[in-house]
């Protein structure tokens, strides 16, 4: 294989096809999906790059994945973990079920940490590599009506600085990129709420993020721009983090 390997989970649709799309121009990406074919399947006659069913949750489609990639290169030299998925119903912390906790973290949070644990084995190995975790504000921002969702993005913050402190010493470097408010399928019931909320001044960047605004911040790890810079948190969120009077 003449470019290097990379694999994107959930690259069908949202933030992960903008990420795809970017990184198929100069890298063979192998892209996830669960559940939407059609999405995938137009994304790979578009950019080329190679689609796989897989469920991040699951231990056995994670373990596909690797010899996937295994099958098609020596080295594995990127891995974004962006796939995620919210809660099917969104519910006051006091009333939320405990199976949709469980379903959001196994996707969210364990599906990546034992994800990236296989890849990281792999990496270390070879001396090289980089790893790219798609998290969001909702790790810092308390939205008491998907808390699943807000302790799924916190946990993976902390998967970042736990990977990247192990893996710094073997060449690997670990980064976190952490999407505001970005127009995707994911945000569509609420669209217009969040664009009223931005003119009103939520953001000092005055309008929503983009797919590709993340997919840029994914080009500059893949890049090798940061290299010395392991364990970074990558703001693509419009100023929103900033603390001001």
């Amino acid at each position: 294989m003449s470019k290097p390997l990379a694999i994107v989970t959930g690259g069908g649709r949202g933030i992960g096809r903008g990420i795809v799309i970017e990184l198929s121009r100069t890298h063979h990406v192998i892209a996830t999906y669960r559940g939407n074919r059609e999405a995938a399947q137009s994304l790979a006659d578009e950019v080329g790059c190679e689609i796989t069913q897989s469920d991040i949750s699951s231990a056995e489609d994670r373990a596909a994945l690797i010899d996937l990639a295994r099958e098609r290169s020596p080295h594995l030299d990127l891995l974004v973990n962006n796939a995620g998925i919210a809660p099917r119903e969104r519910a006051d912390i006091l009333d939320a079920r405990e199976e949709i906790f469980d379903e959001v973290l196994g996707t969210n949070l364990k599906g990546p940490y034992f994800l990236t644990q296989m890849a990281a084995r792999w990496m270390k190995d070879s001396g090289r590599g980089r790893i790219a975790f798609v998290t969001s504000i909702s790790s810092f921002t308390a939205s008491v009506n998907r808390g699943e969702y807000c302790i799924s993005k916190a946990g993976l913050s902390m998967a970042v600085a736990l990977f990247a402190s192990r893996l710094a010493e073997h060449g690997v470097k670990v980064f976190e990129i952490q999407p505001g408010i970005i127009r995707t399928d994911m945000i569509a019931k609420v669209e217009q709420i969040y664009e009223e909320k931005i003119a009103n001044g939520l953001l000092p960047q005055r309008r929503m993020g983009e797919a590709v605004d993340v997919a840029k911040a994914v080009r500059a790890v893949a890049d090798g721009l940061l290299d010395y810079s392991t364990g970074q948190v990558l703001h693509v969120d419009g100023g929103f983090h900033l603390r001001s009077l």
